[in-house]
């Protein structure tokens, strides 16, 4: 068996000891700590293959350790939580956070072999390069998001997400699924208009998650405020996402607006990357590491100097585009460094710039006796010129190194008002 490493974390010895014995019959290696403290040490240096973490220990409980790891980038490798005092609140955070599943002490050999197997099968499954809803970053806007995720996950009502593509909406929606209820995201929104109630019989008793809404005509609008008046009667929670200005819709006439107050009713708005960009350098840092121990890119690092570049730039795409960008750098990186000059040419900063690239490089002269509205569309508007100019045209290159899909790129350069060659 190829993948066959697990970590034992827990600070009674008996059950160390017990739990080492039987997987060490069955094939594996087993490695053991008794506390996160050791655990950490060693997650630091090598990726065990699973993880079996006790919730109760009295240096650090395995939450807490299940977090750090996960706000570090860590949380590459199953996780399975064991307690003989747990609580399902307990089960449902830590499935939350990122952990595979939940084993209750005394813990039956078969559930405890069959566990073990599934998390390793569904361990070679796992996507490194997806980050979690904990990964979003550690500043205090993401602090907030996070508060506020928290306090509405429970809830019945309709929540809106709002934000720029690539900021991580999806990622904020998989935080109110609950585990083993359904999960629905349908590729396309045509069956809003053509079949609503199927995709409420779809998400029975789980969440119905719809993306684009603010994009929707008529017809399907209407299906969504027939969706929204029989949540009740599915217990489904539906959760919408939108980069559109749907009061501003709503105001032109072009948004229903018996759809915009049930949708507006909860709303949460998910910050820009440039926003919270403290995070930026321990994000791509993150994001290096998942690609690293994939084996999807070679061993490499990033110097202090292209980290604080990659910090100061702009990032329209957000956590897509810099997911992308990561990826590019470590691919073609010719040495074991990634170093200031490599991301200067791949975000196409000035020759010899400094590290933090004055604004004037990436945006025109913004006035400041307008609106953030009229000075992000000015920005917008600016970037994608050029980025069409340089790449003449070729709008598959454009939306590649912005960060977005085709569909949504020119549904943006509509907005912007940009005219594209030969109209």
């Amino acid at each position: 068996m190829t993948n066959n490493t697990i970590l034992v974390v827990d600070d009674e010895i008996g059950i160390r000891e017990l739990l080492s014995e039987i997987l060490s019959d069955e094939g594996y290696h087993v490695v053991l700590a008794e506390n996160a403290e050791q655990a950490r040490n060693w997650r630091s240096q090598t990726r065990p293959d699973l993880v079996l973490l006790d919730i109760w220990m009295p240096d650090t409980d395995g939450i807490t350790l299940l977090k750090d790891w996960a706000s570090g980038g860590f949380l590459t490798m199953p996780v399975v939580m064991m307690s003989g005092h747990g609580t399902i609140d307990t089960a449902v955070e830590a499935t939350r956070i990122g952990a595979f599943g939940y084993l209750e002490k005394p813990i039956p050999l078969q559930k405890l072999l069959s566990t073990v197997g599934r998390a390793l099968r569904g361990g070679q499954s796992r996507q490194p390069s997806t980050l979690s809803l904990a990964s979003l970053g550690r500043g205090t806007l993401i602090s907030d998001l996070n508060k506020r995720l928290e306090q509405v996950a429970n809830l019945k009502t309709p929540l809106l997400f709002t934000g720029e593509p690539g900021a991580g909406i999806e990622l904020c929606a998989r935080f109110m699924h609950r585990l083993n209820t359904p999960w629905v995201e349908p590729e396309t929104l045509a069956s809003l208009a053509d079949a609503p109630l199927n995709l409420l019989e779809q998400a029975r008793d789980g969440v119905l998650f719809l993306k684009d809404i603010g994009q929707i005509n008529t017809l399907r609008q209407k299906g969504l405020l027939l969706i929204i008046s029989k949540l009740e009667k599915y217990n489904v929670r539906l959760i919408c996402a939108t980069s559109s200005p749907l009061a501003e819709l709503t105001a032109q006439g072009v948004y229903n607006p018996k759809l915009y107050e049930a949708l507006s009713g909860l709303s949460i708005s998910v910050p820009p990357l440039r926003a919270h960009r403290e995070d930026i350098p321990e994000l791509a840092n993150q994001i290096l590491l998942r690609f690293i121990e994939s084996g999807e890119v070679p061993l490499t690092q990033f110097s202090t100097a292209a980290l604080n570049c990659l910090r100061n730039y702009e990032w329209p795409g957000n956590l897509t585009q810099l997911s992308g960008v990561v990826r590019s750098l470590a691919l073609t990186c010719t040495g074991d460094e990634i170093t200031i000059d490599v991301v200067q040419q791949a975000l196409e900063f000035p020759a010899n710039s400094p590290a933090s690239p004055p604004l004037s490089s990436v945006s025109p002269d913004i006035p400041l006796n307008i609106s953030l509205r009229e000075a992000r569309d000015m920005f917008e508007k600016n970037y994608f010129e050029k980025l069409i100019s340089q790449e003449g045209g070729n709008m598959t290159r454009v939306a590649e190194r912005a960060g977005l899909e085709r569909t949504h790129l020119y549904r943006k350069i509509k907005l912007l008002g940009i005219r594209l060659r030969g109209q």
